[in-house]
């Protein structure tokens, strides 16, 4: 019933409401995930297992605690033990700040933080990515965790980071890929109903649906692109404790 429940809401409530209340109707939830079957890294909390989550729903996904998914426990293990963001002075954008990475980052006394987005209530700062609102060469790292899929032209926005990011600076771009995963990457901008558009690009408000062409469209703008597995830098153990999906990769880009 649960689950049903907010599959509901993921389809029916708009993104911005459901960042608002969220939290509260997750942490009454995790009384009944007590355990220590699986660790969220993020907030370092343990549970018999992950809440089930999606619009087509996943088994051991969510963190009732800090919200994070699969993806948001990869990115931040991934930041912890091969970024090096967390041991020097940086100065890092967040685009559409995760609820469950903005406190950890923030804490960081060596990470001057900034967030942006149009529409997000967690965001710093409202602001139309196509057009970062900040000068060249700003900042040393760059987050941009399933954003592109949502907006109106990425490769734009994939310019704009590239600006503002400085030269010998880092970032990770994330997208979702739902299979087949075709060679090129699908848009159609003729395509605007929300059935349609969970039925060409995987969900309603995606306006494309990203290909193995991937990689090469983040390295048409001048970023160096290397793609990362779990596996490289975690161990399967730990893969299974931390409730991680094994195929997700890790784009970490690179500005030369």
């Amino acid at each position: 019933m649960i689950k049903n429940f907010v599959g509901f809401l993921l389809r029916n409530v708009p993104r911005t409401y459901l960042q608002l209340i969220s939290k509260h109707l997750f942490k009454l939830i995790s009384i009944f995930y007590q355990g220590n079957n699986v660790n969220c890294p993020i907030c370092e909390s343990n549970f018999s297992k992950f809440f089930p989550y999606g619009r087509k729903t996943r088994e051991n996904a969510l963190c009732t605690k800090c919200l994070s998914l699969e993806r948001h426990r990869l990115v931040f293990l991934f930041l912890k033990i091969k970024s090096g963001i967390f041991s020097k002075k940086i100065n890092l954008l967040h685009i559409a700040p995760e609820h469950c990475l903005i406190d950890t980052l923030k804490k960081s006394k060596n990470i001057l933080y900034t967030s942006i987005d149009l529409e997000s209530p967690l965001a710093d700062i409202k602001m139309d990515i196509h057009k970062i609102e900040f000068s060249d060469e700003t900042y040393d790292f760059v987050i941009c965790n399933h954003v592109l899929e949502h907006v109106n032209n990425d490769l734009m926005v994939l310019k704009e980071i590239f600006r503002v990011l400085k030269k010998g600076g880092k970032g990770i771009i994330q997208v979702p890929f739902f299979l087949p995963i075709p060679e090129k990457t699908f848009e159609d901008k003729n395509i605007t109903s929300k059935k349609e558009r969970e039925k060409h690009f995987g969900q309603s408000d995606h306006v494309r649906k990203y290909g193995k062409d991937f990689k090469n469209r983040i390295e048409s703008v001048g970023f160096g692109v290397s793609i990362v597995k779990p596996r490289d830098f975690i161990l399967d153990s730990d893969i299974k404790l931390y409730g991680i999906t094994d195929t997700e990769e890790i784009y970490f880009i690179s500005k030369s």
